[in-house]
């Protein structure tokens, strides 16, 4: 077998930059290496074995990246350092800082509390002191590293107040965090005694991910108690320190593995070679069950133990048939927590294997150490059962592994519904771990299930993994942070998958921006037009049950009806929600006499501003004018926009200015889409809401959506909507797949030209 990577000379960086240079910097407690030895030019460094690695790697060598975290040696300074094309910048910490920041409030505080206090976590203010202080060391580092405009991504949760440190130091960077672990529930969650600063940094990010979606509304709920702050569906006002908000976006980016990498090492030979080897030297049984863990009173391995043993006592498996492989790799050994419970898993093992094994099978093989990762692939290939009984899990990703790498699709998976995987890999065998009864009955299931079933399952689990790689998880949580994502054509299964859900709900408003979402962006806004797709699928929308269909815009209603040319029955918004034109025709709009005095001026204004800018053009809407720079370049427009900007500011403070592409809006009347769509809901009386839009005022709506709505982003650009998709083609096809979906729940056919 193949073992850990080879040990590489660091190359050292003695002249280490004392400035910003790196455009993407990753902080994480520990760097992605374990030290070896030797001093200076001389030390040695290997590659750490993890998924996170794999997911970073690529976007750091192409982003200019830098990792920050601790060496894993006490008391020691290294400089930075490049290793395996990664620039590594070490944080040191004291003996002391490692007893009392990592072991003690890291572990024996947070960690106890976010698992539902399966153990009594500890709360001692030193321990709390040393935990600030360490944030505050790593949140320097990065304020040091990163480049101008830099994207800062912060991992778990011995660095949750690193986000809100650095923003107070650096306000120019694109921060995010993302939490490994679950985040409890509020009646939990109250019992730290520093829970408002634990949640006032976490708020420094701009978004923070979680595995689940119950995660993200557990911390939703705990910052509305603890602070009062505005929170719709997934995003959360925080006030910026001004008279403004940000942003912050709090939802779920469950975390995978490196799917292909696993297969492609089950598939060498002599990784088959081992598992058959593996299985010879337990006795041949007919059924191998493995458990795989990290030493921690979390992962339910006394609960398995339990029920094996009570399977055994009970004559419903026997050591003949069926061997247990125990692998619990050894964990943070010097908390008295954990010593106790190797204690007993121990006496529980010895006791089981004197009470049932014989001299040629041995109840449970138990192993108390780490492997390689070839060595691990090679015992999921020779399980036939995979328990994973973890009391609570933030995702588990040994069940991920287990199956990435059963490309034989052969293999049962047990999974604990308390593991965030759980909630992706339906198709395993869902256990309550405290349930001992049924988790025998579990056992039971997945040792005597058809060999027919079996691969039915393990087909659905593979692809699922497949589908919903660790990369994918890094491209989806750096593109909701940045934007940046690459879009491919097409409609993805989550996508689909949701607007089958959505299809399902009684009564649905269906919410559509224009220019740029049913109508391609033209250079002259008058020749817009809705795509012919577009329009068809929302004749078929109207005509289906409790489904209403608006168009919400920033034109001036007049100019939107005539280039929308709305089918009946459709709502529309103009102005940015200014103008509503609901049932019955009327537009509702009602200016004050100080209002119009202030469009006039407001008018005047920019109107002279657009005419020292060649190819700058107004639009008059009855609430406000926009300032049009589409037809300039960027660098002119940028500065025409900013005079306009600020010669209304000086004359006409308090009026209302929005920007979007290429556009500069004013009004003197505060409104915009997400107050629109709000009334919209109202009047519609909706259970459920889809929205689509392209640009920066779409914010506005995607920010009320509630947890059951659905907001797609049309095009590249930062967004806080849920999903992406490229184009106006593209939303054609997600409104015909609706269009088929609500009229299969509601029973009917739609009737497509």
């Amino acid at each position: 077998m193949t073992n850990a990577p080879e040990a590489d000379h660091a190359t050292e960086r003695d002249d280490a930059p004392p400035s910003a240079v790196y455009d993407m910097v990753v902080v994480s407690n520990r760097l992605p290496v374990d030290y070896v030895g030797g001093d200076g030019p001389d030390t040695e460094w290997k590659t750490s074995p993890g998924g996170l690695v794999t997911a970073l790697e690529p976007v750091m060598r192409a982003a200019d990246g830098a990792w920050i975290g601790w060496a894993g040696v006490a008391d020691r300074e290294f400089d930075a350092f490049e290793h395996d094309g990664i620039e590594l910048i070490p944080v040191s910490l004291t003996a002391d800082e490692v007893a009392d920041y990592y072991e003690g409030f890291s572990n024996d505080t947070l960690w106890p509390l976010y698992h539902d206090v399966i153990a009594p976590p500890s709360f001692h203010r030193e321990w709390w002191d040393a935990y600030v202080r360490v944030n505050r060391r790593f949140a320097d580092a990065a304020a040091l590293a990163a480049a101008e405009d830099a994207v800062v991504w912060v991992q778990d949760y011995q660095l949750q107040l690193v986000p809100r440190m650095l923003r107070e130091q650096r306000p120019d960077l694109v921060i995010g965090f993302f939490n490994h672990i679950p985040f409890p529930a509020y009646g939990i969650y109250s019992q730290l005694p520093w829970r408002r600063q634990v949640v006032d940094g976490l708020l420094g990010a701009d978004v923070i991910g979680f595995q689940r979606a119950a995660d993200a509304g557990n911390f939703s709920r705990a910052v509305r108690r603890l602070f009062g702050y505005t929170t719709r569906g997934s995003v959360i006002e925080v006030p910026d320190g001004g008279t403004g908000t940000r942003r912050v976006v709090a939802r779920h980016f469950p975390i995978s593995i490196d799917a292909a990498g696993f297969e492609e090492i089950a598939r060498r030979p002599e990784v088959q070679a081992r598992a058959a080897e593996i299985r010879e030297s337990l006795g041949s049984p007919r059924t191998v069950m493995l458990g795989v863990d990290r030493l921690d009173y979390t992962k339910g391995i006394r609960h398995r133990l339990k029920a094996f043993g009570e399977l055994l006592r009970d004559d419903r498996l026997s050591v003949e048939d069926v061997t247990l492989v125990q692998v619990a790799s050894p964990s943070r050994e010097r908390v008295e927590t954990y010593r106790q419970l190797r204690d007993e898993i121990e006496l529980t093992v010895g006791r089981l294997n004197g009470d049932y094994s014989t001299l040629g099978h041995q109840a449970i093989a138990y192993l108390h150490h780490g492997y390689p990762r070839e060595e691990m692939v090679a015992l999921y290939l020779a399980a036939d059962v995979m328990l994973v009984t973890a009391l609570r899990d933030g995702m588990n990703l040994v069940a991920k592994e287990y199956v990435a790498c059963r490309f034989d699709n052969d293999g049962t998976l047990v999974l604990s519904e308390f593991t965030g995987a759980s909630d992706e890999l339906r198709q395993a065998i869902l256990v309550n771990p405290h349930d001992i009864e049924g988790l025998k009955d579990a056992m039971i299931g997945a040792v005597e299930m058809p060999q027919k079933e079996r691969a039915r399952r393990m087909r659905s689990l593979r692809k699922r993994v497949r589908d919903n790689d660790v990369a994918k998880w890094s491209a989806s949580f750096l593109e909701a942070l940045t934007g940046s994502g690459r879009l491919t054509a097409g409609l993805s299964d989550q996508l689909m998958a949701d607007l089958d859900r959505l299809a399902r709900t009684d009564r649905m408003l269906v919410a559509l921006d224009f220019d740029g979402t049913l109508a391609p962006i033209v250079d002259r806004p008058e020749d817009a037009r809705a795509t012919d797709g577009a329009r068809r699928a929302i004749e078929q929308l109207l005509g289906l049950p409790d489904t209403r269909v608006a168009i919400v815009s920033g034109r001036a209603l007049g100019s939107l009806t005539e280039v929308a040319a709305p089918p009946e029955g459709v709502l529309l918004s103009g102005s940015h929600g200014v103008e509503l034109q609901l049932d019955g025709g009327d537009v509702t709009i009602d200016l004050r006499d100080a209002e119009r005095a202030d469009l006039d001026r407001l008018t005047d204004l920019v109107e002279r501003v657009a005419s020292t800018g060649e190819g700058a053009w107004v639009e008059h809407k009855p609430a406000g004018i926009a300032l049009h720079t589409r037809r300039m370049s960027p660098t002119a427009g940028a500065a025409l926009q900013q005079a306009a900007r600020g010669r209304v500011a000086e004359e006409l403070p308090g009026i209302t200015t929005r920007s979007g592409k290429s556009v500069l809006e004013f009004s003197v009347r505060s409104s915009d889409k997400g107050e629109s769509l709000n009334r919209l809901r109202q009047h519609v009386g909706a259970s459920g809401v889809l929205y689509l839009g392209d640009d920066v005022t779409d914010e506005d709506a995607f920010a009320v959506l509630e947890a059951d709505d659905l907001g797609v982003k049309v095009g590249s650009g930062k967004s806080i909507a849920s999903h992406r998709v490229r184009s106006t083609a593209d939303v054609v096809g997600l409104l015909e797949h609706l269009v088929e979906a609500r009229a299969a729940a509601a029973g009917a056919s739609p009737r497509w030209p």
